[in-house]
C-alpha cells in the first residue's frame, strides 16, 4: 500500500477466542492461544515488506521508512491510558489497554493499535510477573514480550555500561600521563600526520578550536582538549543491569592490582532506569538518537562545566550499539490485533512512557478514523504528567482522550482500608461491600480527573470489575466520576471476557474522541519558567503540596544545572507511585504536605532534569518470594 488506510472498517481479521469461567492462569491463556504469522498481521496492517525485519514467526521489527512513505497521511485518533494510584498489586492498566485495544479493533472493527512498553526483566522476576496484561487481555507471545523481545534492553545494557567503563579509564589514565602523552595517544601520528577521530573534531568545536591545525595547538589549548579533569564526586553515570539485586545500590570500584590507585564509591541502576532508555522513548530518528546520545552529560569537570559523552569519545560506539533499537517491535493481542512494543522507561524513575517512534508510526497506519491506544506508566501523577509534558512536548502529538483506570479494590485502599500487601490474603474490607470506604476512596479518583482535565483533553474512567466487586460499588464510583467531570465511566471485564468485556469503554472512548477538540491542549507550565518554579507546579497543581523544601545538595544541583544552561529543559519527577504525595503511606487526597527534593540529576541527552522527591530506589530488590518460584 502506498497511503495509510482510510476505511473506518478495521482491515485486521480478529482471532476469536473462547474465554473460560473461571479464567485459567495468564500463562495457561497465552500457550493455548493459536497467534497469526506476524507477517499476515503486518500485511493487514498496511506495513509492505521491505518495511519489516522478521525475528521468528511472531515477532518483527517495524522499519522506520514507514514515516517517509506515510509522511502526508493524516493521524488517527491518539488514547492515552493512565490510573489512580494503585495499590501494590497494580490494578490492571496494561490489561485495560490490551481489553480497550481489542474492543476497538476486534469487536467495534475500528482500525487499532496498541502502543506499549517493554518491560524490564526486574520486576518480571521480581513482584509482577511481567507487563503483557492478563487473563483474556494480553500481548502474544507472552514469554517473549517479557523477557528478551528483540534485545533492545541488552543492548542498552551494552551501551550504558560502555559508557560507564570509559569514564573510569579515561580518569584512571588522566592520573598517569600528561597532557602531551595524552595528545599524542589521542591523535597519533601516522606518517608524520597527526590522526584525528571526528568524535575528537567535534570536541575541538566545542572547545573553539576547530579552525587551528592539530600541530599548532599551544600546550594550554592541548591541555584543555586532551585532559577531561572529571570530578569524581560530580559522575552521575553508574552502572546498569536488568535484575532486581539490593545488594548493587552501593558498591565500590577499582579494586583490582592495577587498580588500587583509583577506587570510588559507585552504584548500578536498573537497565530501564538507564538515560539511554530515556533517549531511545524520546527519539525521532537516528540522526537525533545520535545527537542525543553526545549530549547526555555524565558529570563535570573540576571548573564546573559538562562532561558529555562526546567528551568521553563513545558516543558513536554508543549508536552502533544501538541502531536496531530504533524500530520497534510488532506483536499482537489475543485477537489478533496489532501491538507495537518500545522503549520502556521506568515512571517513577524516567518519564514511563513508550516510544514516540512507535506512536508515531501506529497513528499514520491506523489513518484518520482509526485508534493508537498508549500506555503512561503508574497514576495521571506520575506517567501521565510526563506524558503530557515531555513527550508530548517533544513529539507535538496531541492526544484526544485520557482513560483513567480504577479499582474498588484501590479506592477503598484510598477510603481508609487496610494496608494492602503482595502476597497476602486481602483483608475482608476488599473482599465485601463497604460503599463508605469507597466513596471516601473516589477523593483520589478526583484529583486524578482534574488533573487530566487541567490538560484539555476528554477523560473517560475505566472500572476494572473484579470478582469480589458489588453492583451498588461499581455504580457509585461510575456516578461519582460522572459528577466529576469524566465524559463517560464504564464498567470493565476484559480481564475475564477479552474485548467483549471492553466494549462499554471502547465505545465512550469512540465517543470522547469524537467531541475532543485538539486545540484545548496546553501544557502545566512554559519552559522559559526557573527549575524551582517548574517543579514547585507540579507539586502544587498535580500533587496538592502546601510547601517544596530543598536539600542543601538540590540547591547546589539546581545552581550548577542552571549554570550550565540546562534550567530550561522539562521537569521529570522521581517519586513514589502509591501516593500522590512523596509519602506511599499517605493515602486519599492529601493536601498542604511538604515535597522535599532531595537531589537532582540532568538527562541533558534524552532532554529533562529529574529531582529525586523522597527514597526512591534507582534498582529495586527481591522479596523472600519473587515472582521466579
Amino acid at each position: 500500500p502506498i497511503f495509510a488506510m482510510t476505511s473506518a472498517l478495521s482491515t485486521v481479521v480478529p482471532i476469536p477466542i473462547n474465554p473460560l469461567t473461571p479464567v485459567p492462569s495468564d500463562i495457561v491463556i497465552a500457550q493455548n492461544a493459536t497467534p497469526k504469522r506476524i507477517s499476515v498481521l503486518a500485511e493487514e496492517l498496511g506495513l509492505n515488506d521491505n518495511e519489516i525485519d522478521f525475528y521468528g514467526k511472531y515477532k518483527a521489527k517495524v522499519s522506520l521508512s514507514v514515516l517517509d512513505r506515510l509522511e502526508n497521511a493524516p493521524n488517527g485518533n491518539y488514547i492515552v491510558i493512565t490510573a489512580i494510584n494503585p495499590t501494590p498489586l497494580g490494578e490492571g492498566k496494561s490489561t485495560t489497554t490490551v481489553g480497550l485495544a481489542q474492543a476497538l479493533g476486534a469487536h467495534l472493527r475500528k482500525q487499532t493499535i496498541a502502543c506499549m512498553r517493554q518491560p524490564s526483566q526486574g520486576p518480571t522476576f521480581g513482584i509482577k510477573g511481567g507487563a503483557a496484561g492478563g487473563g483474556y487481555s494480553q500481548v502474544i507471545p507472552m514469554e517473549e514480550f517479557n523477557l528478551h523481545l528483540t534485545g533492545d534492553i541488552h543492548a542498552i545494557t551494552a551501551a550504558n555500561n560502555l559508557l560507564a567503563a570509559a569514564i573510569d579509564a579515561r580518569i584512571f589514565h588522566e592520573q598517569t600521563l600528561s597532557d602531551q602523552q595524552l595528545f599524542d595517544k589521542l591523535c597519533p601520528k601516522e606518517k608524520g600526520v597527526r590522526k584525528v577521530a571526528p568524535i575528537l573534531k567535534r570536541r575541538l568545536q566545542k572547545l573553539g578550536l576547530a579552525d587551528k591545525n592539530i600541530d599548532d595547538l599551544t600546550p594550554e589549548e592541548i591541555g584543555r582538549f586532551a585532559r577531561l579533569d572529571i570530578d569524581r564526586d560530580t559522575i552521575t553515570w553508574n552502572r546498569v543491569v536488568d535484575t532486581n539485586d539490593r545488594f548493587l545500590r552501593q558498591i565500590t570500584i577499582g579494586q583490582g592490582p592495577l587498580e588500587k590507585s583509583y577506587n570510588r564509591t559507585t552504584q548500578f541502576d536498573i537497565t530501564v532506569a538507564s538515560e539511554i532508555m530515556a533517549v531511545l522513548a524520546l527519539t525521532e530518528g537516528v540522526p537525533q538518537m545520535r545527537e542525543r546520545l553526545g549530549k547526555m552529560v555524565i558529570g563535570s569537570n573540576k571548573k564546573g562545566e559538562p562532561i558529555d559523552a562526546n567528551d568521553i569519545g563513545g558516543a558513536g560506539a554508543l549508536m552502533v550499539l544501538m541502531k536496531d533499537t530504533v524500530a520497534p517491535t510488532i506483536l499482537q493481542t489475543l485477537e489478533g490485533t496489532g501491538v507495537f512494543v518500545h522503549a520502556g522507561p521506568f515512571a517513577n524513575i524516567a518519564h514511563g512512557n513508550n516510544s514516540i517512534l512507535a506512536d508515531r508510526i501506529a497513528l499514520k497506519l491506523v489513518g484518520e478514523d482509526g485508534y493508537v491506544v498508549t500506555e503512561a506508566g503508574f497514576g495521571s501523577d506520575i506517567g501521565a504528567e510526563k506524558f503530557f509534558n515531555i513527550k508530548c512536548r517533544y513529539s507535538g502529538l496531541v492526544p484526544n482522550c485520557a482513560v483513567i483506570v480504577c479499582t474498588v479494590r484501590a479506592l477503598k485502599m484510598h477510603g481508609g482500608g487496610p494496608n494492602v500487601v503482595a502476597g497476602v490474603r486481602l483483608p475482608v474490607e476488599y473482599t465485601q461491600e463497604n460503599l463508605e470506604l469507597v466513596e471516601k476512596g473516589t477523593e483520589n479518583l478526583k484529583v486524578h480527573i482534574r488533573n487530566c482535565r487541567s490538560y484539555g483533553v476528554e477523560v473517560v474512567v475505566a472500572i476494572n470489575r473484579f470478582l469480589t466487586d458489588t453492583q451498588p460499588e461499581l455504580d457509585l464510583v461510575r456516578r461519582i466520576a460522572l459528577e466529576s467531570g469524566a465524559r463517560s465511566a464504564a464498567i470493565c471485564s476484559h480481564w475475564a471476557e477479552g474485548g467483549r468485556g471492553a466494549v462499554e469503554l471502547a465505545e465512550a472512548v469512540v465517543g470522547a474522541c469524537k467531541a475532543s477538540n485538539r486545540s484545548d491542549f496546553k501544557f502545566l507550565y512554559p519552559l522559559e519558567w526557573d527549575i524551582k518554579q517548574k517543579i514547585e507546579k507540579i507539586a502544587f497543581d498535580t500533587y496538592g503540596a502546601g510547601k517544596v523544601e530543598y536539600s542543601e545538595l538540590a540547591e547546589k544541583k539546581i545552581a550548577t544545572y542552571t549554570a550550565q544552561g540546562f534550567g530550561g529543559l522539562p521537569i521529570c519527577m522521581s517519586k513514589t507511585h502509591l501516593s500522590l504525595s512523596t509519602d506511599p503511606k499517605l493515602k486519599g487526597a492529601p493536601t498542604g504536605f511538604t515535597v522535599t527534593v532531595r537531589d537532582l540529576r540532568a538527562s541533558v541527552g534524552a532532554g529533562f532534569i529529574y529531582p529525586l522527591l523522597g527514597e526512591v530506589m534507582t534498582i529495586p530488590g527481591l522479596g523472600v518470594r519473587p515472582c521466579y518460584f
